[in-house]
């Protein structure tokens, strides 16, 4: 039997799609959105990663992210963690393999989906990512259809193409990155009382 002592995995899939088509529209496309790579994401090119990215993590594929999905994914997420850490696959974690795991510079939690990226998550992603689901939400029916994913996806496409050519450039996903970051520090400002 697996046992996995201490590990949790605080994203769901859904918010993870969303930060992602956020992330691939306002920064440099690490998630493939510019399908013909020639620097320029057009709106046909979010559209169909959009979709993509819906089916992806539609575990169940009922053609909506709900709770069922989120905990596919974190199944899957918490499986793909064990065999990371299970270095000599005996079924079980010592406390050896995790604290292997755990140190920097290794590729492992820290790495890939650990400590270190579970920061930037609850940082950029977690909150941000469940405020990006709640607006995509449109019926507030706790669950995300495919066409309000494809419509908050479309909205965001909207919000990065500055001049509305129907095409958002490097250098429009980077304002729109830095409007994004300003506004996220001054709803953080505005939460906890403070200013920058």
């Amino acid at each position: 039997m697996r046992r996995i002592k201490g590990i949790s995995i605080a994203i769901s899939a859904a918010a993870l799609a969303m930060c992602g088509i956020a992330y691939a529209q306002m920064s440099g496309d690490k998630a493939g959105f510019d399908a013909n790579s020639d620097g320029v994401i057009a709106r046909a090119e979010a559209q169909a990663a959009a979709k993509a990215m819906f089916a992806k993590f539609d575990a169940n594929k009922d053609g909506k992210l709900d709770q069922s999905d989120r905990e596919a994914h974190h199944q899957e997420m918490r499986g793909k963690m064990f065999e990371m850490l299970d270095t000599d696959k005996d079924g079980s974690i010592s406390k050896q393999e995790f604290m292997a795991g755990k140190r920097p510079g290794r590729e492992g939690m820290r790495g890939h989906h650990g400590a270190g990226m579970g920061k930037h998550l609850g940082k950029h992603g977690g909150g941000h990512g469940m405020m990006m689901m709640q607006k995509a939400d449109a019926d507030n029916d706790g669950a995300v259809s495919q066409a309000e994913f494809l419509a908050a996806a479309n909205k965001r496409f909207d919000m990065a193409d500055a001049n509305k050519d129907g095409n958002v450039t490097k250098e429009e996903r980077e304002a729109a990155r830095e409007k994004m970051k300003a506004e996220w520090k001054a709803r953080k400002a505005e939460k906890t009382g403070t200013s920058n």
